[in-house]
């Protein structure tokens, strides 16, 4: 069972997982730092509040507090943008290796016959030209 634990473990998908979820986490405490530190202050100084979070709107006796969702949206669209530009960078890497690209075209068997046929009497051809040369 630990023998099969560890060959579960080792496995590339699971590996690059880890590291995707290690680097997504890091990520993130960049994208809250852009957000809590240049994007909020400029959308306080429009909304004269003290934070992003404490917008909020009273109706009757509930709060709604739109805040937090507008923080969240802009943390997804930071993220979606920088994804989607990483994504493009890599499509357009590989892209730039048109060797990949090419498909090979598999040739009929009918057309493999017909070309070792050839070949053999070409082949069958040379040898008997020889033969008449010899003496």
């Amino acid at each position: 069972m630990i023998k099969e634990f560890k060959e579960f473990i080792m496995r590339g998908n699971v590996l690059d997982l880890a590291v995707g979820v290690i680097i997504g986490a890091a990520f993130s405490a960049i994208v809250n730092s852009l957000v809590e530190d240049l994007i909020s202050p400029i959308i306080v100084s429009l909304t004269s509040q003290a934070s992003i979070e404490d917008l909020s709107v009273q109706i009757g006796e509930a709060t709604l507090r739109y805040g937090n969702f507008i923080q969240a949206i802009i943390d997804f669209l930071i993220i979606a943008l920088v994804l989607f530009l990483i994504i493009k960078a890599a499509n357009k890497f590989k892209r730039k290796n048109p060797e990949a690209d090419v498909d090979e075209v598999e040739i009929p068997t009918a057309e493999l016959y017909l070309k070792d046929i050839r070949d053999l009497l070409a082949a069958e051809k040379i040898d008997s030209m020889k033969e008449d040369r010899l003496p």
